[in-house]
């Protein structure tokens, strides 16, 4: 081969073992560049990892810290806890399961000072044991085993009811134990004996305060007694002097004295009502009574005063409204007249309105409303809150010429609420008041429908000159449906009268007239009109020289039932109506009524023979109980007025002692007596008296029981 060939080939050679380690390099290059990124990534995860886990061994130590901080706080709030609970004066335990103590603060322990047995350990039963065995508890009479078994029950029950054990100290435990999901039981005993000897005070002070109140109901009751006795002579007297022939003079010291006597008795009851009612001594007794009755005999009661006073005492009950209902009606009448009192009181001029309306609750009970109206002084706007407290009126230059306690309102708002009503009042200074009162009554029966007029009033003229009264007649007879003309002067009156008309209520003046002068000229008119006069007194119309003019007389103030009645007995034909008028006595023979009075008083046995000097009676005295049994028996009386506090035997002694000797007779009994505290009527009736009479006594009250009592077979009493 030739040397060129040998150098080509050679050459060839070279390029090809060039071209190999070029390849060969180039793929030991990527496999550097494959290991290199390997070498990368496992680079990567190591930095991860070795984060990972700085992260978990950091959180590890975080954990480590907030455990040790968390057991740290919990180490202080255990201390801090058994810290208090070591403190407190109370005792604190704690039983496991099994009931025996896992753990007790030291006042728990302190209670078995000395034995070292109560110790984390103990069993229940045990304490029980050395509770009873070492005298610590005062267990009093009963037998330690029962004592024993009687806690052990408790103990076992699913929740043990607090109870109080008594220390051999005389203090006072009181264990309360709860028993937890686990069965374990904690018991804490609470230290009360500053408890226990409080209610004891308290009760001490419960039982002094009743004795003083007893003490105090006792000295009210001696106090009415004794202060009524007297004012029995006073006002009996007076009133007895006022039967004499007196000059002005003499008269008017009578009537100074009278007035005088009856403003003491209401200021007695002020103060023995509200002293009653602070000491819920006050009892309401409910029974049937006429509502409407009862407005009008206050009203008619209070009737002179107003006379004397030019002042109009105006009635207006509701038509539709019953009259009866279910209550306490001496408590009733006592606000109403308390607050009509009042009203006539504090007005000078103009009048005193009654107003009384209500609508059916329920089927059995009616919603009353009572409004006395007047048109007197007024209330100052900063008073009118003030005007039902106790001892207040208001004070100032305009009225201090009323006299009274300033109890009157206190006690009415105090018997208002006790019957489940509520009392207001709205005022304008020197316009007048008005007081207002709700109650709540049951009817008692079914009221008579409303009469039937229909063909027999068609036409009604009222002649009135006083507006308040004109309204009130107004509404009462548009129930009716009946023509109404209302006129203010005689002269109207005439003109409004014609063929049609059936009635005319005249009223006593007019400017141009009198009542009396326009029944004569309605007489004179050619018609027949009934008149009906309406007057204060029946007394007005006794010498009226045109009294045949005038068909009847509606007494003031006029009540509703009195206007019924009078329209009930409309006739064609005219008749004359009378009101009130007397029933006749039938005239008897025989002998007189005996009376015997059992009265240890000289004073008031002079009292009562005056009063009843008129009478035709055979009186006798009696000056004690004992002495009033054995004029029973001799004078055998038809009637006995029986005091109550007399020497040697008392009337309600002598009382028994007569009711045990009669047989078949039955001889009544009243008690007269200065006894005016509540309760006393009941106990004295409960010694077997009929009646019950307080003093000072009264010369209507004394007829009354007299002529009720009187026997057929004596002569009549005039």
């Amino acid at each position: 081969m030739s040397i060129a060939a040998k150098l080509a080939e050679e050459r060839r050679a070279r390029l090809a073992a060039e071209r190999l380690l070029e390849l060969k390099q180039a793929e030991l290059f990527a496999a550097n560049r494959k290991l290199g990124r390997h070498a990368k990534a496992l680079s990567e995860e190591i930095v991860e990892t070795r984060a990972e886990i700085t992260n978990v061994r950091n959180e590890n130590q975080k954990v480590k810290s907030d455990l040790t901080v968390a057991n740290q706080k919990i180490e202080i709030v255990e201390r801090r806890l058994w810290h208090s609970i070591e403190t407190i004066r109370d005792g604190f335990a704690v039983f496991d399961i099994d009931n025996g103590l896992l753990m007790a603060n030291p006042a728990y322990l302190s209670v078995f000072d000395g034995l070292e047995e109560v110790s984390p350990g103990v069993s229940y039963a045990r304490i029980l044991q050395l509770l009873t065995e070492e005298g610590i508890v005062n267990i009093g009479r009963e037998p330690p085993a029962e004592w024993r078994a009687r806690m052990l029950d408790r103990w076992h029950s699913r929740a043990p009811n607090p109870i109080i054990i008594r220390l051999w100290n005389n203090e006072y435990i009181k264990l309360i134990d709860r028993r937890g999901h686990g069965g374990d039981v904690v018991t804490l005993a609470l230290n009360i004996t500053e408890s226990v000897q409080y209610e004891k005070a308290l009760k001490a002070a419960q039982k002094k305060a009743e004795a003083a109140n007893r003490a105090k109901s006792a000295f009210l009751a001696n106090m009415s007694h004794e202060i009524r006795t007297p004012m029995n002579g006073v006002v009996g007297m007076a009133d007895l002097l006022t039967e004499t022939v007196l000059n002005e003079e003499q008269q008017l010291f009578v009537d100074t004295i009278k007035s005088s006597g009856e403003a003491l008795l209401v200021i007695i009851n002020d103060v023995l009502d509200y002293s009653k009612i602070e000491a819920d001594k006050m009892v309401l007794h409910s029974e049937p009574f006429d509502l409407e009755r009862s407005v009008h005999e206050i009203l008619v009661m209070l009737q002179t005063n107003a006379q004397t006073k030019g002042i109009n005492l105006l009635v207006d009950y509701d038509m539709f409204l019953p009259s009866h209902f279910i209550g306490d009606p001496g408590r009733i009448r006592q606000v109403l007249t308390n607050l009509i009192g009042n009203a006539l009181k504090f007005t000078l001029q103009g009048h005193v309105k009654v107003s009384v309306v209500g609508f059916e609750a329920t089927q059995k009970t009616y919603d009353i409303r009572i409004l006395i109206e007047d048109t007197g002084i007024g209330i100052p706007p900063e008073k009118v809150d003030h005007i039902f407290g106790e001892f207040n009126q208001v004070d100032d230059e305009r009225n201090r010429q009323f006299e009274g306690t300033g109890l009157g309102l206190a006690i009415s708002k105090r018997l208002v609420s006790m019957m489940g009503g509520d009392i207001w009042v709205t005022s304008e200074l020197g316009q007048g008041s008005s007081f207002g009162l709700n109650l709540s009554l049951p009817l008692a029966e079914q009221e008579t429908p409303l009469p039937n007029l229909r063909g027999r009033v068609n036409h009604v003229v009222i002649v009135e000159t006083n507006v308040a009264l004109r309204e009130i007649l107004v509404k009462q007879f548009s129930v009716f449906d009946i023509d109404i003309d209302v006129a203010t002067t005689g002269h109207d009156a005439l003109q409004c009268i014609d063929r049609r008309t059936d009635l005319v209520l005249i009223g006593d003046q007019f400017e141009d007239m009198d009542g009396f002068d326009l029944a004569a000229k309605i007489a004179e008119t050619g018609f027949d009109p009934r008149v009906l006069l309406l007057a204060a007194t029946l007394a007005e119309v006794q010498s009226d020289p045109a009294g045949h003019c005038v068909s009847g007389v509606l007494q003031m103030p006029l009540s509703r039932r009195g206007l019924l009645s009078a329209l009930d007995k409309m006739a064609p034909a005219p008749q004359v109506i009378e009101v009130d008028a007397p029933i006749p006595v039938t005239p008897r023979s025989g002998q007189k009524m005996k009376i015997l009075t059992a009265e240890d008083n000289k004073t008031n046995q002079l009292v009562f023979r005056k009063m009843v000097k008129s009478l035709d009676i055979d009186l006798e005295f009696a000056v004690n109980g004992l002495e009033a049994v054995e004029k029973y028996q001799s004078f055998q009386p038809d009637l006995i007025f029986m005091d109550i506090s007399m020497p040697k035997m008392d009337g309600k002694e002598a009382t028994q002692k007569i009711r045990e000797i009669e047989q078949d007779r039955h001889v009544p009994i009243v008690a007269l007596t200065a006894h005016a505290m509540s309760g006393d009527e009941d106990e004295i009736l409960a010694s077997g008296l009929d009646r019950y009479l307080t003093k000072p006594l009264r010369k209507d009250a004394i007829f009354d029981v007299i002529s009720s009592y009187a026997p057929k077979g004596c002569d009549p009493v005039p």
